[in-house]
């Protein structure tokens, strides 16, 4: 196929603007402006699809301009209006009676693990749960707990069963368990939206022994437009639920940890020791707004996720189940293709993915990316793997 034939229409069109149409109008003697006369060099000069994260994504011009008109205060006072009103919307959208704006959804999952344990508490949790395998051990670090981690598999939460076989009574000579930290959707095991009848059996299990449940949801939304069911709902079973503005919701920072009036007070002030307390934060939080009015968009990411899936799990010795959400999990093991490997050689071509482990690597689909972007990586990455 030839190079002309392997490029979809639009990247074309602006690649004959900006190399064929400059020389309209040159003197003879004038030497044109060429085209790339390699494909590396066209490469170069191609917009990258970047699928990394959905957290990659740049603020519409709807927030740009909801930041510059905010209305602000000290928000350590309580005074910035923006924020107290993003604060009383988050409630609103999960069903809780407060919430507390945050900095990260790292910040608002160890706020969490804080204000429910007290030091030397065992946490039960996924052992491929972002909490426990994507921040730094915070949990230990920051509140002095102990994680004991279980195998979810598949159903993304432990099961009521392990739930209790994970529970230590607290002894003399054990501290006891004092957290069951859930997520969903669960970004390691592909973005899986959890059913809210899975999320109940596992708190109803902690609640009988007196054990708090924390939800990080940090994609709760992906999960409920996935699941057709209001955000609220999958909220319901636990006692504090995070969720982030600055991933498939597109805002440029900022995540809100929400949960009942008392919880919350508390958080604000773990919020403060953990150097998260801000002044006029409204010019963030402002767009922190209209990123909640977006919800229902989410649903195009999870189609080009699916779009992306189908044609990868074409290929021969790669495997991409069919997404939930926005996340495409690839395995490249049969054919022996390290995910490092396989990362770089798609940046070659102009499409950017994280390596998970050996032999996987996930692609996510944002705002940012279109369905024709998708369908051009398609053929960027269907051209890596034919190498």
């Amino acid at each position: 196929m030839s190079l002309i034939g392997d490029w979809k229409e639009r990247t074309l069109f602006r690649r004959y603007h900006r190399y064929h149409v400059p020389n309209e109008g040159r003197r003879p003697d004038q030497p044109p402006i060429q085209w790339p006369n390699s494909l590396a060099a066209l490469l170069e000069r191609m917009d990258t699809i970047d699928l990394r994260s959905d957290t990659v994504t740049r603020p519409t011009e709807r927030m740009r301009e909801a930041a510059r008109g905010a209305a602000v205060g000290d928000d350590v006072y309580g005074e910035d209006p923006t924020v107290n009103e993003l604060e009383r919307r988050a409630a609103e959208a999960v069903g809780t009676e407060a919430a507390l704006y945050v900095p990260s959804g790292t910040m608002g999952n160890q706020i969490a693990v804080r204000v429910h344990t007290e030091r030397g508490d065992e946490v039960v949790l996924d052992r491929e749960s972002h909490v426990y395998r994507w921040e730094l051990g915070g949990p230990s670090q920051l509140s002095g707990v102990q994680p004991r981690p279980v195998d979810a598999g598949e159903r993304c939460v432990p099961t009521p069963e392990q739930v209790r076989e994970a529970h230590v009574p607290e002894s003399l000579h054990r501290p006891g368990t004092g957290l069951l930290a859930l997520e969903n959707t669960h970004n390691y095991r592909g973005g899986v939206a959890v059913p809210r009848e899975r999320v109940a059996a596992a708190a109803e299990a902690a609640r009988a022994l007196d054990v708090p449940v924390p939800l990080d949801g940090a994609r709760l939304f992906n999960a409920a437009v996935a699941l057709d069911v209001p955000a609220s709902e999958l909220a319901a079973p636990v006692d504090s639920v995070l969720f982030c503005l600055s991933k498939g919701l597109g805002a440029p920072v900022g995540s809100v940890l929400a949960g009942p009036e008392e919880f919350v007070e508390e958080a604000r002030r773990v919020r403060k020791l953990f150097g998260g307390g801000m002044r006029q934060a409204g010019l963030i939080a402002a767009p922190g707004l209209k990123a909640l009015d977006s919800v229902d968009r989410l649903a195009e990411d999870h189609e080009n996720a699916a779009l992306l899936a189908d044609a990868l799990d074409d290929v021969d010795g790669v495997q991409a189940p069919q997404p939930d959400t926005n996340i495409v999990v690839v395995d490249t093991s049969e054919r022996d293709l390290t995910a490092e490997g396989f990362v770089e050689a798609c940046e070659e071509r102009g499409v950017l993915a994280g390596a998970f482990d050996e032999h996987t690597t996930r692609f996510c689909t944002h705002r940012d990316v279109s369905r024709s972007d998708v369908e051009d990586a398609i053929e960027r990455i269907r051209a890596v793997l034919a190498e």
